[in-house]
């Protein structure tokens, strides 16, 4: 079966996971994904964190799925010229260097849309192309600060606090996969034809964190940081420990399920209290509820505790680890983990699932240069050509396979 985005060739000259991201989301649905790393100059992802037994890291594994890799230093002319004939025949690219990077190499985007304008450029940079921060350095982390998600993630009377995992580039991802299809569809409805899809890091956790500006200029709220209960204390719910040590999330987002979860916890008495009757007069008595909540489920095993939420039909879902998501039988059942064959390395699978065009794992990422002859004979040259650019250094092979 060949994917939906099949016919979808995508150049990426990005790095670390923001940019690389998103082409990895689509390659998942069958776009060609041509990544080009400069000789001796890879992407760090390849090296950064734990490796696995073959040696590679784990990280690039799953970044660099389903691409073809080419060494080339895209940097200088020839190396230009032969990026040029890669963007004449592409449908995106992909970069997320500093606003300037390609501009000053000679292929900004008014130079890539001479050579190809269908070209749908993504650009990701920590502040955005344009405005007084454009030239400041940026990383996830700083992105998350700006977001405010850091701001209302901790204790009320501790530090912010960063998730445990890179939110603003991934979500960065997702977006900048969104933006890319988008900007596709524009083109081929003939509203525009090749555009510059101009995202910041912090934008994309900006969209998602949306509801504390309307909370703020709308009502003069302005949410804060509530430790294991939501920051704006709407709806009763927060994370509380069981008698036997497991943790559990508890939520409630109507009315309706709210006097279920109450009755769980502390029977009709507490459930039909005046006080509760809507999420409103609810918000106002939070910290009772959160205590009512909290005292019945340090009081029981989780055993006892997801038996009468069942029978109350409420929710309390257990946090889990890593090693319980590996094992986890809705994720298994959902083949929500996945690898390929020869691999011992598993990663997520593609989301989300169509019926009838679901996406695919094809193989995880390959070293650096291992499509570089490939590439660069669908471009044209033969093998004498390519050794020679191979001894400038201007491009480069996988170190297993030696000149062609």
């Amino acid at each position: 079966m060949t994917g939906p985005l099949d016919h979808l060739k995508i150049i990426e000259l990005g790095h670390v996971i923001a940019g690389p991201l998103s082409t990895a989301l689509l390659s998942d649905f069958g776009a060609e994904v041509i990544k080009v790393e400069a000789p001796n100059r890879t992407d760090m992802m390849r090296d950064l964190g734990p490796k696995a037994e073959d040696g590679v890291g784990v990280w690039w594994k799953t970044l660099g799925r389903n691409k073809k890799t080419l060494g080339l230093d895209w940097k200088l002319d020839e190396g230009r010229d032969i990026l040029h004939r890669l963007v004449e025949g592409a449908d995106v690219l992909v970069e997320n260097f500093r606003p300037g990077v390609l501009e000053r190499a000679g292929v900004g985007p008014e130079t890539l849309h001479e050579w190809n304008p269908d070209l749908i450029i993504l650009r990701v940079s920590g502040y955005g192309q344009k405005g007084p921060m454009r030239d400041v350095p940026a990383f996830g982390r700083a992105a998350e600060a700006m977001s405010g998600l850091a701001h209302l993630t901790g204790f009320a009377d501790g530090p912010p606090m960063h998730p445990g995992f890179p939110a603003a580039d991934s979500t960065t991802g997702l977006m900048g996969a969104l933006g890319i299809m988008i900007a596709l569809l524009a083109r081929e409805k003939g509203t525009a034809r090749g555009q510059v899809v101009d995202l910041a890091v912090f934008e994309a956790l900006l969209r998602l964190m949306d509801y504390p500006v309307p909370a703020l200029t709308g009502a003069n709220h302005s949410p804060r940081r509530n430790g294991l209960r939501q920051p704006m204390d709407f709806a009763p719910g927060g994370m509380f420990r069981t008698s036997d040590g497991v943790w559990l999330t508890v939520s409630a987002g109507s009315a309706e399920t709210a006097q279920r979860l109450l009755r769980a916890v502390g029977g009709d008495a507490l459930a039909d209290d005046p006080r509760f009757a809507t999420l409103a007069e609810m918000s106002q008595h939070m910290a009772v509820v959160f205590d009512a909540i909290n005292d019945f489920v340090t009081q029981h095993t989780v055993e006892e505790v997801e038996a009468e939420f069942a029978r109350h039909d409420a929710v309390a879902s257990r946090v889990l680890s890593v090693e319980e998501i590996t094992t986890n039988e809705q994720i298994r059942h959902r083949g929500d983990i996945v690898s390929v064959e020869g691999e011992q390395t598993k990663v997520i699978g593609p989301v989300p699932h169509l019926s009838a065009t679901p996406g695919e794992l094809r193989w995880l990422g390959r070293p650096p240069g291992a499509d570089t002859r490939s590439i660069l004979r669908d471009l044209g040259f033969d093998d004498e050509r390519i050794t020679a650019l191979c001894e400038t250094g201007l491009v480069s092979l996988d170190s297993g396979e030696g000149t062609p």
